[in-house]
């Protein structure tokens, strides 16, 4: 097998170059000393160690003066023709240049020219002047160019009224004010909010995600009626329903614009 150097593809023995990866492939010999096939820049065999190098063919000069020469070979030799110098050649004398005819303006002119024998003084002039660059179209009034951004809400269900999440905090902190952690978002008007912590929940904002973690409130957080452990924390996706406190008094559902 035949290792293709660029993608380590095992190609069959002959193979000029890689089936996989279309790489020409070395050139491969027989080892002189068990026969497996090597590579031919190789320097010892990678079967039985034979040192190539020592095994390389003599010089041409040394090959043919170490054996007699036979008699074919000499007959051969002897029949050649000996050399035979050539004529030297005859190189005829170069014209003098003042004899040669000169054409006038009148008879060039009056000469048609034809396709090939077109000059340069009938080429087209080019000017050297750069073509310019096309003015840009003015930006219509009225129009600016905006990015949307995604924002995230809270609709409280029991008075129906809607709290929109800050935007540029990475923590937003949900309860009631107080001197350790003021809230970001502050439940203390809605109806029932005695049972809200003063430092309830928070919601961490992870790029275009948003997730809710209860922080040690008194009466729990609770994720779709199911209660959200401390230290746990839910992915919130449009729809969820967030209660603050046992017996789903004060309500949220989770909204995205």
């Amino acid at each position: 097998m035949i290792i293709c150097p660029n993608c380590s593809h095992q190609n069959p023995d002959g193979a000029v170059q890689c089936e996989s990866c279309y790489t020409p492939l070395p050139a491969t010999l027989a080892c002189p000393s068990c026969g497996s096939t090597i590579q031919a820049d190789a320097h010892f065999c990678g079967q039985c160690g034979f040192n190539l190098k020592s095994a390389a063919p003599l010089p041409a000069t040394e090959v043919m003066t170490s054996g007699p020469i036979t008699a074919a070979g000499d007959a051969a030799l002897g029949s050649l023709d000996p050399l035979v110098m050539p004529d030297p050649l005859e190189i005829p004398p170069i014209p003098d240049l003042a004899e040669l005819p000169v054409a006038s303006a009148e008879s060039m002119a009056a000469a048609p020219m034809t396709p090939g024998e077109a000059t340069f003084a009938t080429l087209p002039e080019v000017s050297a002047a750069p073509t310019p660059l096309p003015t840009p179209a003015a930006p219509i009034a009225g129009q600016h160019t905006q990015l949307q951004q995604q924002s995230a809400r809270l609709l409280h269900l029991q008075t129906n009224s809607t709290l929109e999440l800050p935007q540029g905090l990475s923590v937003i902190h949900l309860g009631k004010p107080n001197d350790r952690i003021p809230p970001d978002v502050d439940v203390s008007g809605f109806p029932n909010s005695d049972i809200v912590s003063r430092v309830h929940a928070d919601i961490r904002v992870e790029g275009d995600d948003y997730y809710l973690e209860d922080v040690g409130s008194a009466n729990g957080t609770y994720v779709n009626n199911l209660p959200l452990s401390p230290g746990n924390r839910h992915r919130l996706r449009p729809g969820d329903r967030i209660a603050l406190g046992k017996g789903d008094l004060v309500t949220f559902l989770f909204q995205l614009a």
